[in-house]
């Protein structure tokens, strides 16, 4: 056990073990969103083309055969290679969902439904299954059908003009696809309600969720404030500074944010500028983010005099947040990332010694847990058509129609 996370087998299963969820998805949103499940101890069963799999297989950043994106996406899930196409194959599905708890699939709308696995189909076997349809756009609209990728969210949530930092600015994006991973986390979220209500009810019910939709209901909270106030005629856009909070030091970049009068008050303290306190620009929280742009240029003249070692213990002894501004590799090795445990190492039977993020949430009884890594294409399909019934020559018949490797 590291810091209250279980790499191997913990004496209590995760919060979600019981459950099974087979998991059509692909790419990100989907594939992360059931790992979240897969780490709470749910039976996550990813079912794929034996001709490839999942598409992220195929990206570089690769370890014998299997590429970082997939192992990071998809540890604790087990793969069943399945040819759609095939009547006996879909059939296999069928008997699958009949076992599951959850069914999700993240393609474009309707494509379910010509495939055979709409929810009416599935409810067929499978009444009181949870339904989760993962769009791009919506399931109607004038963009439904639209090919989707995480820019192209960015671009029509606004994100990219809030990015910007004013809607005159050219827009910017965010050089992470979050979009892709916060339809995961709403999409993992909403599935354990669901689940919920499920006990409560006995009825299982159909989830639908957009990135679009998850992108601006995240956005909304701290960046639509303009847009607020529904009857004003022309919604006042307020523009954030075009100054980042990185700042340079006499050595490397560091960061610092006040909000409160009690932290201004630390900031002018440690950069030794007292004077501060009495310019009309800076008086309030109110009037320290109309001129924004003057203090945080002040504050940058500032902190370039000295080394970040230096800035850091001055600011942090006058209780003024700060933080040094860390490269992926030294994050990895920082004394706080170390304390919490964040970065743990298992052995992966194939791509050997693997380096990831535990699960964020960490449960004081039903520990989350890393039970095995990301699977290979097919590697239990066997074993899971054997819980199904199926006999060694059918699993035999079914496998024979797969496409050499």
């Amino acid at each position: 056990m590291i810091g209250g996370f279980y790499v191997g087998k913990p004496n209590m299963p995760g919060p979600l073990h019981g459950y099974r969820v087979v998991d059509l998805t692909s790419n990100v949103s989907g594939p992360l969103a059931t790992m979240i499940l897969a780490d709470q101890g749910a039976d996550v069963i990813k079912v794929e083309n034996p001709d490839g799999g999942d598409a992220t297989r195929s990206a570089s950043n690769r370890r014998n055969g299997l590429s970082a994106s997939f192992l990071n996406t998809n540890r604790n899930k087990r793969s069943v290679a399945l040819d759609l196409r095939d009547p006996a194959a879909k059939q296999a599905l069928l008997r699958l969902v009949a076992t599951a708890d959850v069914f999700v699939q993240n393609f474009r709308p309707g494509v379910a439904e010509r495939m055979g696995f709409g929810e009416d189909a599935l409810r067929a076997v499978k009444p009181d299954i949870v339904y989760v349809s993962i769009s791009g756009f919506g399931e109607t609209g004038p963009y439904a059908g639209k090919p989707v990728y995480d820019p192209i969210v960015q671009a029509m949530s606004g994100l990219a003009t809030i990015q910007a930092g004013s809607d005159t600015e050219r827009p910017r994006l965010v050089r992470t696809i979050l979009p892709d991973k916060l339809t995961a986390v709403t999409a993992s979220q909403a599935i354990t309600a669901a689940l919920l209500a499920r006990e409560r009810t006995g009825q299982g019910q159909h989830v639908r969720l957009s990135m679009l939709d998850a992108v601006i209901a995240f956005l909304w909270a701290s960046d639509m404030g303009s847009q607020t106030f529904a009857d004003d005629e022309a919604p006042r856009q307020e523009a954030a500074s075009r100054i980042d909070l990185i700042y340079e030091t006499a050595t490397d970049y560091i960061t610092a944010a006040v909000q409160t009068d009690r932290q201004w008050l630390g900031l002018t303290r440690a950069l030794e500028k007292p004077e501060w306190l009495d310019d009309p620009r800076f008086r309030t929280p109110a009037l320290r983010q109309e001129n924004v742009d003057a203090r945080l240029a002040m504050t940058q003249a500032v902190l370039k005099t000295r080394p970040a070692a230096e800035w850091l213990e001055v600011l942090t002894r006058e209780d003024v947040p700060c933080a040094p501004v860390l490269t992926r590799s030294a994050l990895i090795h920082h004394p706080q990332v170390e304390a919490n445990g964040v970065v743990v190492e298992t052995e992966h039977e194939k791509a050997g010694l693997l380096r990831q993020a535990r699960p964020a949430a960490r449960f004081s009884v039903t520990s989350a847990e890393i039970r095995h890594g990301a699977p290979v294409l097919g590697q239990d399909t066997a074993t899971i058509l054997s819980e199904l019934g199926y006999s060694a020559a059918e699993i035999a018949a079914l496998r024979a129609k797969e496409p050499a490797a």
